[in-house]
This record gives C-alpha cells, structure tokens and sequence, in this order.
C-alpha cells in the first residue's frame, strides 16, 4: 500500500499538469493508495481555494477519490458521515470534525454558521457554544 500526498491527489482531480498527472495515473492503478483524512482536508482546501471549485464538485470528487477500487480511506465511515453532511451544505472540514468526534458528548465552538449547519443536519456531537 502507498500512501499519498495532497499534490498527488490534487494532480488526480485537476490534470492539470500532464506529465504528473500521467505518474498519478500509473500510481493509482498499480495497487492500493492510502488516503488520510489529513490530506483529505488539505484537498478541499486546496480545491475551494486555489482552484475555485464549488463544494459539490468538491465532494463529488472526494467521493469517486474513496469509491476508488484501490483506494483505502483512513476511518471511511466517518469519512463518508461528513461528506454526507457537506453535500448538505456544511463547511467540509467542519463536518470532518464532528464525524470525527463519536465519542463527544457536544461540539463546542465559536462559529454560528457550524452551530445552525449541525443542528439542521442533526448531528452527534451537536455543536454548541462552549
């Protein structure tokens, strides 16, 4: 199993260089990739900022990344809980965070907008103000 970085994943959705997004191709279909939410997060990060995608294409693209024959996604279930959730409307790496949180009784922030997202899609933990 190989283990990939933000760039080769960025290389992957965007083509946007040919010679390496042809090594990223090769790198995909030559055994199993391991994607951590780490570089999951630093992806949409980089996607919404730098490349000016919107968040369903976002996550559109996070999903076939996951749904990938080869590829194997650090804690998918929770993964999937907070994609899910972002294609609801949620910040993506706020969603990460809650689906990340299982054993959390509540959520505690500053960010109004997580609060209203969280109690909308029902969340657990719900976030709250500290």
């Amino acid at each position: 199993m190989i283990a990939v970085d933000t760039n080769v994943v960025v290389r992957l959705i965007t083509a946007d260089d040919p010679r390496q997004s042809l090594q990223v191709a090769k790198l995909f279909g030559s055994g199993e990739i391991f994607l951590s939410k780490t570089v999951l997060l630093e992806t949409e990060w980089v996607l919404r900022r730098l490349y000016r995608f919107d968040r369903p294409t976002i996550v559109r693209a996070l999903r076939n990344l996951i749904d990938s024959s080869n590829a194997r996604c650090e804690d998918e279930t929770r993964v999937r809980r907070a994609l899910a959730w972002a294609a609801d409307g949620m910040d993506v790496a706020d969603a990460m965070h809650l689906a990340s949180s299982p054993r959390a009784e509540r959520f505690a922030t500053f960010d109004r907008a997580l609060i209203r997202s969280s109690r909308k899609a029902g969340t657990l933990p719900l976030a709250s103000e500290p």
